[in-house]
């Protein structure tokens, strides 16, 4: 897929990507990237949320491959969820990393609001990214959202909630996740034609 061809959507979790995130180093290492701004990173509220990445896929025409961390992945199935037909189209696909499982136990109140989770498959390709000792969703759970979400799955060994926290600054290895995307993506583009 053409850089030119594409833009990429960057959306962080609760309390944002800091310099060091890895979704900080996309952003400034993809062609086209941008970061999904919210009003309040620490007090997220479903609807403002959906409705900034609303705008922001809406703000242009070009195509769009959208990158969630966390919390950014379940805004990502709300906003799919309830999205103008016209601004849907414009999504390729989505690498979902690390989703929060905002109806666990224990999960904090300031998630609780993105409960519940929605169920529906998202209408694009999708490929989410798991760890097996993630404190924000079990594999066992990341697997069942990526079976409802129609997403190929991929679990991660020891790698956290894939953060800061966890080791992961630049996350050279994620880029072959988002390949593994967007080749799917062109593939599917080509069966279309």
């Amino acid at each position: 897929m053409r850089s030119q061809a594409i833009r990429y959507l960057i959306l962080p979790g609760w309390q944002g990507s800091p310099e060091e995130h890895w979704q900080s180093h996309w952003e400034r290492t993809l062609p086209n990237a941008s970061r999904v701004e919210q009003a309040d990173w620490n007090n997220p509220d479903r609807e403002s949320w959906v409705a900034a990445l609303e705008r922001a896929i809406d703000a242009e025409r070009t195509p769009v491959i959208l990158i969630g961390h966390s919390l950014g992945c379940v805004t990502i199935a709300h906003w799919a969820a309830q999205s103008d037909p016209d601004v849907l189209r414009r999504v390729r696909g989505a690498l979902l990393v690390a989703p929060a499982d905002v109806q666990r136990p224990g999960c904090p109140d300031a998630l609780k609001g993105f409960a519940p989770i929605p169920h529906a498959p998202l209408p694009f390709p999708s490929l989410l990214v798991g760890s097996d000792n993630d404190h924000a969703a079990s594999p066992q759970r990341a697997l069942e959202m990526a079976r409802d979400w129609g997403a190929e799955a991929a679990i991660l060994t020891g790698a956290g909630h894939i953060n800061v926290k966890s080791g992961h600054h630049t996350w050279e290895q994620g880029f072959a996740h988002l390949y593994r995307l967007q080749s799917r993506v062109e593939q599917l583009s080509r069966q279309r034609a």
